[in-house]
């Protein structure tokens, strides 16, 4: 089985496009479809027809595209089950542990509540990839718009179960300004300060931050990391619980 393709880059002012294609089986995916016009564009670009959108929560700049990408009514459009009165065009809903095909290979649904409350993500085992959108961002994750912080913070420990390679793709270029706050609150973290110079590296040559992994998030994300003695010192909430300290942090990101 040869790899995915995966195409990713940016629309609108800040999201993400992720496109998969199977070169076997010509099957092609988007992760959400935040502008249509120009998803199109780039699979008119590579002779791809799409089969399939994954689409992993309500929010309008993560659905706003469905409609052009789906007029010729063959594309496969699978999102939450939680959220299907909330998202127009879906054929097919999926909840926490659910499972489909995609060119051959099994794509698992995590539910992961917390930006939104049916928010899901989407791991394909065989390729050690995860498609995070808003729960997970690089050196962050997504605001509380309808969840809690305890929701978050069980949704961030599921993604962090999984293995340390996987590849995390997310929703939106936020690194940046992530990597402005984790230092702030992990000051003394030498791996997250090289990473914030990669950073700063990168988007000065306009070049895209992601994806990370899992692993290397677990060391530099202070947002899976509220268990840490350091950030724990920095916030004054040695004694706190995790979730204590979990909200604390997702607050002064509020604040930021």
């Amino acid at each position: 089985m040869t790899s995915l393709i995966i195409e990713q880059f940016i629309c609108r002012s800040d999201n993400f496009c992720v496109i998969l294609h199977d070169p076997m089986t010509g099957e092609t995916a988007s992760i959400d479809a935040p502008d249509g016009e120009r998803i199109a564009a780039r699979l008119d670009s590579g002779n791809w027809s799409l089969t399939h959108l994954l689409i992993t929560h309500h929010h309008h700049d993560h659905v706003e595209g469905i409609p052009a990408l789906t007029k010729s009514g063959s594309v496969e459009v699978i999102g939450p089950k939680a959220e299907a009165g909330k998202i127009d065009g879906l054929t097919r809903t999926v909840g926490d542990g659910d499972s489909f095909d995609f060119a051959g290979r099994t794509v698992k649904v995590i539910s992961t509540p917390g930006h939104t409350a049916g928010h899901i993500c989407f791991y394909i085992p065989d390729e050690q990839l995860l498609f995070a959108a808003d729960t997970l961002f690089a050196l962050g994750c997504g605001r509380l718009f309808e969840g809690s912080p305890e929701d978050m913070l069980t949704s961030l420990r599921k993604l962090g179960s999984l293995p340390d390679a996987t590849r995390v793709y997310c929703g939106h270029e936020y690194t940046k300004a992530n990597a402005a706050f984790a230092v702030t609150v992990d000051p003394d973290n030498a791996t997250l300060a090289d990473r914030a110079k990669e950073i700063d590296e990168l988007r000065e040559k306009g070049l895209a931050t992601l994806p990370t992994t899992i692993g290397f998030e677990k060391r530099t994300n202070p947002f899976m990391r509220a268990d840490d003695p350091g950030i724990r010192k920095t916030l004054g909430l040695e004694d706190a619980t995790d979730l204590e300290v979990f909200a604390a942090l997702r607050a002064a990101k509020d604040r930021f």
